[in-house]
């Protein structure tokens, strides 16, 4: 029997929220019963997927305007 382990290098995001929207999504989470990461992973899996592939000329904003 072999047991295969996948390792995945994740990377960290750090961001900046008001009191208000901190509290907000730690409220959240705790009533779904979810982490934080979670909750931020399964919007960002909600969000259409780009037509940018690796050889794209196309880059992608450092600082998407509003």
């Amino acid at each position: 029997m072999y047991v295969y382990i996948t390792y995945i290098h994740a990377k960290r995001l750090e961001i900046r929220l008001s009191d208000r929207r901190l509290n907000k999504l730690r409220l959240y989470s705790i009533a779904v019963d979810k982490t934080m990461t979670a909750i931020i992973e399964d919007f960002i899996d909600t969000l259409p997927e780009q037509d940018i592939g690796k050889n794209s000329t196309t880059h992608l904003p450092v600082k998407p305007t509003a």
